[in-house]
Formats: structure tokens, sequence, C-alpha cells
């Protein structure tokens, strides 16, 4: 960004500061000024009117650089060597590095971005237009980062700051006045300076005064305590005008001198005072002793954020009538300040405009838009830009290089931690795929993996290590489970040891269902199916806390048993039961195999192998549909003792379990239930009969494509 040309310069009434009584004479100079060169706010307008001979037009192009300059086409990589051979199989995506030292961090956050291209050529458009931006998506997407990065885009030039004076026509009306960014300090020290050299000649008098009358009250013959009442009131006048002086001394209300780039400023969450400017109680108000009304103005974070960036996260969370006021100050461009309560002295008083002209970014997640002042939302629609995060990014070997640069980049903005080993890095960008819950695309949540990166990082520093390897990544996922993942995985651990223990046996009418609790937590999730003798109608009877989802993949079951099965049902009740569901019910509909495996066992009194456990959805028409949490349910399965796991064919690139499960389990990818019921049951005569007769009735539908919905907090087959 531009270096600041104005912070040397002095002040324009620096060295000869003028009668304070005189400012309200100097309209030329005043906020409410609408006369040329300023504009209709009173603000300089820098394009038109240069400061100190630098005309920023004339090098804009040069600090803005356009989208094709700025968007996906950043260099990931510079100076690391890349084998393009190897790069589509590889984790790192062909980049040849030790650790992650040897990749170099861009200076600016807008290159720092990653994964969010359409969000961030948004922001650099808008920084170029001076557009408004709301960004709706999950939290830990890059929202604020990206708000933060337009703040160093926007010109340096333009900054300013604002001075308040006191108004000897009326006291709760404080005068503004601006100027540009550097001069507000040396103009407040002058005045000070000033009033200082007045003070000390008062001072000298009163005491030249308070000794003659002294003297001649000793002289005189004069009572002496006369004497001394007269000097205290002369020492009384001169304290009060004093005082008067002082409050003559304008207010520094913002200050961009110290700024080195345009003003950032984060009001998420702020209260109506903290957000458009507050003045100060003041609780004396007579006897001379109260403190001025243009000292107790406050700036609100609209104010501070003049000519930069002012982000709201969570925009839904202020009352209507704050963004209403919000929505004011936007479309003027200046805000007047005043007491925010009703019972304060500060309601009282009301500031000249003070200016506003600030780039909102507007943050939330989707229910962000519900509450939101209509009119509010329609402003930055109309004259901005509106963009929604994405959750994932497609898996190429380019965003591999970029996750890990993204891992360099923490390293570096913490600057406690170890560099990460190349193998570190490796199992980071797969924990990112694996969290991506879709197959070839990573995670674009960036907070929980930067997350996971410092817990890492934490371990090897508390070691004492170079550098962090893939054992403490390992380690830290562990440690940097939610508070939600470590209750789910304290129920499991009890569960444990009340559960039914996995046999190599065949047992007709139990099938090892398969579920997620929590966010990543797979959980084996036993089903059992027993025919009874109807007493009212055939009935299909499901036990186990059911949610809608899950009762209705009940229902799709029986239409496969109803359409395969030669046994009357009618005369018959299927009692289906979810065994060790817990409080939390069942959520889902992953066990729709599970069951019909575990009825078509019963029904036909075959056996179900005990080694094997399965998860997947269940069309009418007998196709093993996708689902979600496959890896997890995989290793769950290991855990528990299974050799083999049945999966949808779907979900077979979805499959990214640790390593050290690999060896300990067999993964069979099934499209049709015929196929399911092949390598579940056991028996050969009477399941070879039944699984030929399975593939004449039931065929594939329709072609696999959608993967399920990531899970719950209940145990939730998917």
């Amino acid at each position: 960004m531009s270096e600041n040309t104005n912070g040397g310069d002095p002040p324009e009434d620096a060295s000869e500061p003028a009668p304070t009584d005189e400012r309200p004479e100097e309209p030329a100079e005043r906020q409410g000024d609408r006369s040329s060169p300023e504009d209709e706010s009173g603000r300089r307008d820098s394009a038109d009117d240069p400061i100190d001979g630098v005309d920023p037009s004339s090098d804009e192009d040069d600090d803005l650089e356009t989208v094709e300059d700025l968007g996906s086409t950043v260099e990931v990589d510079p100076g690391v060597e890349v084998d393009e051979e190897i790069a589509e199989d590889d984790l790192l995506g062909g980049l040849k590095i030790d650790t992650t030292e040897d990749i170099e961090v861009p200076d600016r956050l807008v290159d720092q971005v990653i994964g969010q291209d359409e969000a961030r050529d948004i922001i650099i458009k808008a920084a170029k237009q001076r557009r408004h931006v709301m960004m709706i998506g999950s939290p830990g997407t890059g929202k604020s980062m990206l708000a933060k990065a337009m703040s160093q885009l926007l010109p340096k030039e333009d900054l300013q700051d604002v001075l308040v004076y006191p108004n000897p026509d009326d006291e709760n009306e404080p005068k503004v006045r601006t100027v540009p960014a550097g001069k507000g300090d040396q103009i407040v020290d002058a005045h000070k300076e000033e009033a200082s050299k007045r003070n000390r000649m008062r001072s000298i008098l009163m005491w030249v005064v308070i000794a003659v009358i002294l003297a001649y009250t000793i002289l005189s013959g004069s009572s002496l305590l006369l004497g001394l009442l007269a000097a205290g009131v002369i020492w009384f006048i001169f304290r009060t005008l004093g005082q008067g002086s002082d409050a003559m001394v304008p207010n520094l209300l913002v200050n961009n001198g110290d700024q080195r780039v345009a003003p950032f400023e984060d009001a998420t969450g702020a209260h109506a005072g903290a957000l458009l400017g507050d003045v100060r109680h003041d609780p004396f108000q007579s006897g001379g002793m109260g403190t001025p009304s243009h000292e107790r103005v406050e700036p609100g974070s609209i104010h501070q954020s003049n000519k930069g960036v002012l982000f709201l996260d969570e925009i839904n969370t202020l009352d209507i009538q704050t963004q209403q006021k919000l929505m004011t100050a936007i479309q003027e461009g200046e805000f007047s300040i005043t007491g925010q309560s009703e019972r304060s002295s500060g309601a009282m008083v009301q500031t000249e405009p003070v200016p506003c002209d600030f780039i909102m970014v507007a943050a939330g997640n989707l229910d962000a838009m519900e509450n939101m002042h209509p009119a509010l939302r329609n402003r930055i629609k109309g004259y901005g830009y509106e963009v929604y995060m994405d959750d994932t990014i497609e898996d190429t070997p380019e965003m591999r290089r970029k996750y890990a640069r993204f891992i360099a980049q923490e390293v570096e903005r913490d600057g406690r931690l170890p560099h990460f080993t190349d193998d570190a890095v490796e199992e980071l960008i797969l924990e990112a795929k694996r969290r991506s819950g879709r197959k070839n695309h990573l995670t674009l949540h960036f907070r929980t993996l930067g997350g996971l990166v410092r817990v890492a990082g934490d371990i090897a520093r508390a070691e004492d290590r170079e550098h962090t390897t893939r054992d403490d990544v390992l380690r830290a996922k562990d440690r940097s489970r939610s508070i939600e993942q470590q209750l789910a995985d304290d129920y499991i651990e009890r569960r444990k040891d009340y559960e039914l223990q996995v046999t190599t046996d065949g047992v007709a009418g139990r099938v090892n269902g398969l579920a997620v609790m929590g966010e990543d937590s797979g959980i084996m999730l036993p089903v059992m199916a027993e025919i009874a003798p109807t007493q009212g109608g055939g009935r299909v009877i499901a036990t186990g806390q059911l949610k809608e989802m899950a009762e209705e993949s009940v229902q799709n079951v029986s239409a496969i048993i109803k359409k395969f099965s030669d046994v009357d049902l009618s005369e018959k009740d299927i009692h289906i039961q979810f065994v060790q569901a817990g409080e939390g019910g069942v959520d889902g509909d992953s066990a729709s195999i599970t069951v019909a495996t575990a009825v078509i066992s019963a029904l036909e009194d075959i056996p179900v192998d005990q080694s094997v456990a399965m998860t997947g959805s269940l069309s009418v028409r007998g196709d093993v549909l996708p689902v979600g949490g496959v890896t997890h349910k995989i290793e769950a399965a290991a855990k528990a003792g299974c050799t083999k796991v049945i999966i949808p064919e779907a979900n077979e690139q979805d499959v990214m379990i640790e390593d050290e499960y690999e060896d300990m389990i067999e993964i069979i990818p099934c499209s049709n239930i015929s196929e399911v019921l092949d390598v579940a049951l056991m028996g050969e005569p009477k399941k070879d009969s039944l699984v030929a007769r399975l593939r004449s009735i039931t065929g594939t539908a329709f072609e696999q494509e959608a993967v399920g919905s990531a899970s719950g907090s209940s145990p939730s087959p998917q």
C-alpha cells in the first residue's frame, strides 16, 4: 500500500492557533461546509483535490490490482519445486518440501485466502469500487479474513482525523472538523501548548495580584483575615478562568495518524453506543465542575472505520432500531453522535454530523438473513454484492499445495509453533478431505483446521522438538475434539462395557449396523428382527426412538420384504429393535440395508455373519444408496472387531480411513440388496437360493451419484 504523505505536514493552525471563539466563523474548514473544494458531506475529495501534490488517482491502478492479477492465478509455491508427474496422486500436490519452512507465505491477506475464489474476487472488486458486501456461510470459512484483507486494498491517502471543538453558541452542539490523517495530533498539541502558555501567564498574574493584596493588607494595618479572604477570591476567579481555557482544547475523536492501512473495525456484537458513538454522562453539570460536552464525545465503530471497512458478523443480532440508524449512516456517509441513554446528561448533547464513509462487510450464517432489516439488506444488495461462502472445494493438486501453504501461514501467524514436516502436512490434508464429507473435496472450515494445526504444534513445542511430525497431528486430533464430541466419545466408551460382543458365528435376525454420533465418532448399532404371529393384522413394529427419517426407511424396507417373501405377512408381525440406541434415538436412513438384512434373515431363518458390519440406505426397488460418515463408520467397525464392512458402492471414493485400520478390515462396496445378502448371510444352499430369487425381482432403478449429509449429534445411521 502507498505510504501516507501527510504524516509530517504541520497543521494549518499549528504555528499560530486561532482563538477558539473564532472557530465557528470558519465555515470553509468545517464539516458542515458545502462549498468547493469539499463535497456535500464536507470531506475533501482526494481524487479531485490532491493533497500535498500527490494525486491518489495517478497510482490507483498500481495499488489496486485487477481481478485478473489477484484471482485464482496467485502463485502458491514460489521457489518450491513441483513434480507435475506425481501431483495428481500426491497428497502434497507434487510439492517437494522437507518442512513448511520451505514454503513462502504472501505478505497480504488477500493473497493468503484459500478456496473462496469467488468471494475473494468480489472483495477485490468491492474495494476498488467502494461497494458494500454481505457474506453468508458457515463459521470459520474466512469471512472475517476477507473483510480484513479488503481494508488492506483501500488507499491510505484518503484517511482523515476528526476533531471535535466546543461551540460557544450552544455547548450541547459541539463543532466537528476533519483534517488529513496525522494532522489532528499536531493541532491538539498546538492548542495544548497555547493553553499552557495562557495558564502560565494567568498564574503569574494571579500570584502578583495576591501578593499585592497581602502586602497592602499588612502595610495598611487592615484586618489580615480580610486580606486572606480577598486573596482566596482572586485565586478562585483565576482558577475558574484557567478551566475555561483548558476546555477550549479540541477533542481528537478519530486519530488515523499511525494507521499503516485503511481502518478495519470489527463491530461484531457491539451495543448501540459502541457502534454509533456515545456521549459520556457527566454527574457534575453545574458549578463550573462539569466536563465540557465536546470532551465527553466518544466515537463509534462507524466513525472509526471512516474511509475503511466496518465488519459486522451475525448482523441479525443488532436490534431493528440500531439497524435503521446504521442504514442512515450508510446512506448519508455521516452520522451525529449523541448519548445513547435517555436518562444520561449525554442525551442532551448532539454533535454536528461526523464522517462515516465506510464500506460495510456484513456476515452471518443462513439464519442471519431472517432477522435482518429488509431495507438494510436491500441497500447492500442494491449498492454492493451478496456472496455465499463455500464449505468445500474440489480436491486438485493446486488446492493441496494451497493447503500446505495454509499450514505454513498458521505457523508464521502464531510465531511460536515449530514448522511441520512433509508427512505431518500430508496427514492434515488427509484430515481436510475427511472433514469435507464429500468425495474428491477438501473442507473450507479453516478455523477448526487451524485449531488442529495449533494443537499439534503445541504438542511438539512442549516436547522441545524442532519440527511437528505426523504423530503430533494424530495426537492433536484426539486432544482438539469439541465438548460435544468428547461427550459422544465418553458415551461410546461407557457403552462398550455392556456391548454385545461380535463373534464369528452366525445369528439369524441380528446385524451389526453402523452409525455416527457427534461430529465424527463412529459407533456400532446392532439391529435385531423377530417374526411373530399377529394378533390383529400384520404390522411392522420398530423400537429404539426412531426419528421421522428412520421410520420412513423402515417402511421402505417393508416394501422389499413384501415383494420377495413367500410368507403371508398379513399373518405375521415383524418386530425390529435398534439395540442400545440411547436417549437420542435413531435419526437417518443409513440403517436401511441393516434392517432389511435382519428381517430377511429372520423370515428365512438364515444366519447372518457376525463378523460383518454394514451401512447404507435402500430404495424401494432394492438399490443401495449412498450415505454420509462412511469413514468414521468403517473405523468403528474395525475397532469393534469386525473383519468385513459393507458400504454403498457410490461411497467407495469417500473412504479415507487411517492407515492403521487398512489391514484390520475388508471394505466391500455393494450396489444392490442381493449383493449385501450374498456377503452377510451364511448357509450356502439356502442363501444362494434366496440371493438368486432377489436378483430376479430387484434391479438398479437409477445411477447412484449423491452423497448423504453429515451426521448429527445423536447416534445417526446415515
